[in-house]
């Protein structure tokens, strides 16, 4: 990871990037405008607010097996978890985001690659309280922070798998997805690997989020092929997020917008 590569990869991003008036698909437009710049203060916000605090005043220390690409903060495996939820977790803005996203869908079956201590997986699970949410961490020692904050908030219909994300993706009984989230080993082998893996159970109104598509040159990189993709019709590029769409009725589109 550099942050060179960060700093300039976020200017020309911004110098190409638009809103919603530079936006001429009625899909992405009224995405753009009810979602990404949805400014409803939602009552989930301040059920969001207090899970990322409770984990923000947690100065327990664990031990953190890194299964990806490694942290660009932490030098060694032992952690706070307030400075977990602080540095690694989702930010408050991105997790309000996250729950525009799902409730927007209205997403039924959601996979979750890299749960972390459970911040977007909690907003994703209020974004639709009846969607059967399945979230995977590698480290056994964070997904038990997960599990106790889950039953803290009651979060039922969240399912919580540790181990390799390309196991469990290839173990899934579910058919198709309608919300996948991937948010670990931000490598470009890995990144393609799940892609490659998740397509057999993308349908026509799934959603696919990569997070970090500009974290390293080789990130960037598996965006640009998964955008290339055949099967994929709309992108979306936030700079954080790349968003991909598999909507057949659309022309093939790629947009860059600001968030």
């Amino acid at each position: 990871m550099s942050k060179t590569y960060q700093i300039q990869s976020y200017f020309n991003f911004l110098k190409r990037s638009t809103n919603q008036h530079g936006v001429h698909s009625p899909f992405v437009y009224d995405l753009v405008t009810k979602c990404f710049y949805d400014k409803k203060k939602h009552s989930a916000y301040k059920t969001i607010k207090n899970y990322r605090t409770q984990l923000l005043q947690n100065t327990s220390t664990i031990d953190v097996t890194d299964l990806g690409s490694g942290s660009q903060v932490f030098k060694n495996n032992k952690r706070v978890i307030s400075k977990m939820a602080k540095v690694a977790g989702s930010s408050y803005k991105d997790a309000k985001l996250l729950y525009r996203i799902a409730h927007y869908f209205k997403c039924h079956t959601i996979l979750e690659l890299g749960t972390s201590l459970g911040i977007a997986t909690q907003a994703l699970a209020l974004g639709n309280p009846k969607a059967k949410i399945t979230t995977v961490e590698g480290c056994l020692n964070v997904s038990a922070v997960a599990k106790t904050q889950f039953k803290t908030f009651d979060l039922k219909h969240i399912t919580l798998k540790t181990g390799d994300f390309a196991e469990v993706i290839r173990d899934l009984k579910t058919k198709t997805l309608d919300f996948v989230y991937c948010d670990g080993n931000h490598t470009k082998q890995a990144t393609l690997q799940y892609f490659e893996m998740l397509l057999p159970k993308m349908h026509n109104d799934s959603v696919l989020i990569f997070d970090d598509i500009y974290w390293s040159k080789g990130m960037t990189d598996a965006w640009e092929i998964i955008k290339n993709h055949p099967q994929v019709t709309v992108t979306i590029d936030t700079y954080k997020f790349g968003f991909v769409f598999f909507r057949q009725e659309q022309a093939k589109e790629h947009f860059t917008i600001r968030l």
